[in-house]
């Protein structure tokens, strides 16, 4: 008997949207296709010495963790969906899960409404409206709180009704850390596990010595 090999459970990434005030999961977008590539800045917050007012004893100082942005498109194609009779993606095609992104950055229609009736009844002062927590899963070891700062569809095909049934999605999300987010925070709390895992991989990265670098000593 000739024995199957067993593929390995392939991991999906995505995005968890949970109440910032009492962690309860609101809800787990599952990206259909893993990105081929995902694309990272990291933005140094350090002072400018010798700039008016700097101080040449800051020139290492850091003024907090960096400012990270990570980018990646994601696809999603309703075509194998709809082949096997799947009756949401006949019917609607792939607005489901657009829409499932798309209002990450909407403020909710309750929201809205209870804002426009304090407006009408003269309150003064309208509170800005909170939204979810976002964390972006790209495995266990990065569990990210995150703020979508730029969002693009391309819409690349339709069926019969104009519904779209494939699509690319541009996403660009800004880290949230401690700085913006405090310490005693759920969202908080998981930047420090994130941070300290980077530090904790960085301990096991293997040294050069001087050598490896020509050179046998400082000057």
């Amino acid at each position: 008997m000739t024995s199957v090999p067993i593929s390995p459970r392939l991991l999906k990434g995505g995005l968890v949207l949970i109440d910032p005030r009492s962690s309860a999961v609101q809800r787990v977008i599952t990206l259909q296709y893993n990105p081929d590539t995902l694309s990272r800045t990291l933005q140094t917050q350090s002072f400018s010495p010798g700039s008016e007012g700097g101080n040449r004893s800051e020139a290492l100082r850091l003024k907090g963790p960096p400012i990270e942005t990570i980018k990646l498109d994601a696809e999603i194609d309703a075509t194998d969906q709809m082949e096997v009779g799947n009756s949401l993606a006949a019917q609607t095609g792939i607005h489901a899960q657009l829409a499932a992104l798309e209002t990450i950055v909407y403020p909710s229609s309750d929201q809205l409404n209870g804002n426009n009736a304090l407006a009408r009844s003269g309150t003064l002062e309208i509170v800005p409206m909170e939204s979810l927590l976002t964390l972006f899963v790209w495995s266990k070891n990065r569990i990210l709180p995150v703020r979508v700062t730029d969002f693009s569809i391309t819409e690349e095909a339709f069926d019969p009704q104009l519904n779209p049934i494939r699509a690319k999605v541009s996403l660009s999300m800004r880290v949230l850390s401690v700085d913006d987010l405090g310490f005693d925070t759920k969202g908080g709390s998981l930047f420090m596990i994130y941070q300290k895992q980077k530090e904790q991989l960085a301990s096991l990265s293997r040294t050069g010595g001087l050598g490896a670098l020509g050179i046998g000593a400082l000057p």
